[in-house]
């Protein structure tokens, strides 16, 4: 006797629907992508479907490529010290904003702006900010009592740090929420009895606060992360890679191939590489996530000590 469907059945389908739709309209672009990857051609060669099939050359052609393996390590090393200088910044917020105090929604409002704001209006501000006799170096001049003259958009050094701290600048807000939300689901309790046995606010934090915010904190991370090495419209606005390869990370070597340089084919096996390697981080992002999770089950599940 076949089994009816329930609530449960109606709901799962509910869910999984659009998800199947989703991967219905998104199909015939990935295996569009594939045929490139899997051909070579250029637009200046004949109709894309009379190219020469070339098997797996031009993953090859991508795996040899130094300037691809250099766009990665920049793509990583921006990411990593960006979310690095967002956590921090943000955290350092949350921990002033996560109390209700007078006038707190309309710093809440003034934090939260710079993710608010269009990134290609964010790059175009800032380049004018940033002229060499612009803006900011003159109010450095008039604070230092000197004359400032950093070349934050031509040399290659100072140009790297311009787009780490515009990345930070920008995305600290999203930190600051995702830590706010944490710090106000903790139980007030345990910061209660932790004053009453005479803990400082500092040994709060360090043995109270941050264990049990390892999962949001390990989350706002990843999250951020994962958006930091998909950033482009801040850098192509401001650098297009330059000053000569030093802002060139993987979205925007990525472009630079395919629309600069029209190597369509190998901008689509270049694609395929990039995806796969997003795949492992977020893979390995979910494995620490999950063990996080177990660690603060078995930490709130555990017996009191006597």
């Amino acid at each position: 006797m076949p089994r009816s469907r329930g609530p449960g059945a109606v709901f799962k389908w509910t869910l999984l629907t659009p998800f199947f739709a989703l991967l219905l309209f998104l199909a015939p672009v990935f295996l569009l992508q594939l045929y490139f990857s899997l051909h070579s051609w250029t637009i200046y060669l004949t109709n894309w479907w009379d190219a020469e099939f070339v098997w797996f050359d031009m993953f090859q052609d991508v795996l040899t490529d130094p300037r691809f393996g250099w766009s990665i390590a920049r793509s990583l090393a921006f990411a990593a010290i960006s979310t690095l200088g967002c956590f921090v910044a943000g955290f350092g917020l949350a921990l002033l904003m996560y109390r209700p105090f007078r006038g707190h929604g309309i710093f809440y409002a003034v934090f939260i702006l710079p993710m608010l704001t269009v990134p290609i209006v964010i790059a175009y501000t800032f380049e004018m900010l940033l002229y060499q006799k612009g803006p900011l170096n003159g109010i450095l001049s008039a604070i230092l009592g000197t004359d400032v003259n950093v070349i934050w958009l031509s040399d290659p050094r100072i140009a790297v740090v311009t787009t780490i701290l515009l990345e930070i600048w920008n995305w600290t807000p999203f930190v600051f929420i995702i830590m706010m939300a944490g710090l106000s689901a903790l139980p007030r309790e345990l910061d209660e009895a932790a004053q009453n046995l005479g803990a400082s606010r500092w040994r709060i934090l360090l043995e109270v606060k941050l264990p049990l915010l390892r999962p949001v904190i390990f989350l706002a991370l990843t999250l951020r992360f994962l958006e930091a090495i998909g950033e482009f419209p801040k850098t192509w606005a401001l650098f297009q890679g330059g000053p000569g390869t030093a802002t060139e990370t993987i979205p925007v070597y990525l472009y630079l191939t395919t629309w600069q340089y029209f190597h369509v084919s190998k901008g689509a096996a270049m694609s395929y590489l990039v995806m796969l390697l997003m795949i492992g981080i977020v893979l390995l992002a979910i494995r620490v996530l999950r063990r996080e999770k177990r660690v603060l089950d078995t930490l709130y599940t555990a017996p009191a000590r006597p």
